[in-house]
């Protein structure tokens, strides 16, 4: 197999992510202003995605700082996970799966913890790469070059010799910076097109 590699991003590039709103409305039900629920929040949410709080931890968070009783915090986890999930992008899944055979791939997500054990389930990106890596895992996020150094480690490839996909503009950069080729996710075509160069 060659030494070139595809790392791509999850969210926004193997699964498309829309807002659903559920924030907002978690601000109507509670009579709360606008973005108070976020904010309430907020370093629970950088905690998560970087592996500081456990999924136990944070339900237990949500429920004091919001003032929720158990049947209200499984809806509040439901309604974080419907989004953070999305929807796959099958048109690009299946394209990386036609690239097993010609070069390594892994993943580099920054994420949630709890992100591994539902991705799996529904996904299955396990079965897609030979790496994932989780920002709740190591400790940082994206853009932080050393989230890039952990990828290539894992995958035991050289930040040259591999293409970073991200729809994320400063992780794209970052990715440079690192010494990575790196393509600005806008659509598949292109994706497809940049993939194809990479390998040559």
């Amino acid at each position: 197999m060659s030494n070139l590699c595809v790392i791509l991003d999850i969210g926004g590039v193997l699964e498309f992510t829309p807002r659903t709103g559920w924030l907002d409305r978690w601000d109507e039900r509670l009579g709360l202003s606008p973005g108070s629920v976020d904010r309430r929040l907020a370093d629970v949410w950088e905690a998560g995605a970087i592996g500081t709080i456990s999924e136990g931890a944070v339900r237990v968070q949500v429920a004091v700082r919001l003032g929720l009783g158990a049947l209200e915090v499984e809806a509040f986890m439901g309604d974080l996970w419907e989004e953070y999930l999305g929807m796959p992008n099958t048109e690009l899944i299946e394209h990386v799966l036609g690239l097993r055979q010609r070069c390594r791939l892994g993943i580099l997500s920054n994420s949630f913890v709890g992100a591994r054990e539902r991705e799996t389930a529904v996904y299955r990106f396990d079965e897609l790469v030979e790496e994932i890596v989780y920002s709740h895992e190591i400790g940082v996020r994206k853009p932080d070059p050393t989230a890039f150094a952990v990828a290539c480690a894992r995958l035991e490839v050289r930040a040259g010799d591999c293409l970073f996909i991200d729809d994320h503009p400063p992780n794209v950069e970052a990715a440079r910076a690192a010494g990575m080729r790196a393509h600005l996710f806008e659509d598949n075509a292109g994706t497809f097109a940049r993939i194809a160069a990479h390998l040559g």
